[in-house]
């Protein structure tokens, strides 16, 4: 049965898991890609341009957004972020799916331009106090930049009620099997099934 693809967008304040999320459902399901955002931050190491991030100089980035070459877009710790518009609706129309891992303002934007292909889930932690203890853990970054992301965390989490879904990650493997559902959900839903129209005439002679 053929059907269009969606936009599986996981969204959560840094530290609440959904990194490790999308990376376990990208290992999981060969339906599902992850979409690559242009950004004009430096590379880290080990981060390959093209595979990680197309790393774009701002000159580029800027002619990208004044020719709508970006589906969404937003500046995050003074770096710059989008998703390339060309690739999406290709996959869209060829019925891939495409893994998000935004902010809820990129969320937001994505739903204004695609709507019907958009399916949107909030990752929770299961208390501030373990997502500041997450963050500590990581051990890569001081004190300033981790109040600075907490600052955020609190501001994310207060547009939770934009999201279809919302998960709290307290333990991942459970976390993950909710997602999974959601997806596998989302894939059966009535209008998406491009092929169904054609499929059930046949039926009915």
């Amino acid at each position: 049965m053929d059907r269009r693809g969606l936009l599986f967008v996981l969204s959560s304040p840094s530290g609440a898991g959904k990194s490790t999320l999308s990376r376990m459902l990208l290992a999981a399901d060969a339906g599902i890609t992850l979409s690559v955002s242009a950004t004009t931050r430096p590379p880290r190491a080990g981060e390959v341009d093209g595979q990680d991030y197309h790393f774009v100089s701002v000159e580029r980035y800027a002619e990208m957004v004044s020719g709508g070459d970006f589906l969404e877009y937003a500046t995050v710790f003074g770096n710059r972020y989008g998703t390339p518009r060309a690739p999406v609706e290709a996959a869209l129309r060829e019925g891939r799916d495409v893994l998000f891992d935004i902010d809820w303002q990129g969320a937001q934007q994505l739903h204004q331009a695609a709507e019907r292909d958009v399916v949107r889930v909030f990752i929770l932690p299961p208390s501030i106090a373990e997502l500041e203890h997450r963050l500590r853990a990581r051990g890569t970054d001081d004190e300033v930049v981790i109040e600075a992301r907490m600052e955020r965390a609190r501001a994310e989490i207060s547009h939770w009620d934009n999201y279809d879904y919302v998960l709290v990650n307290d333990e991942v493997a459970a976390c993950f099997a909710q997602v999974q559902t959601i997806l596998a959900a989302e894939r059966l839903k009535r209008a998406r099934q491009t092929g169904l129209v054609a499929f059930t005439r046949g039926l009915m002679g």
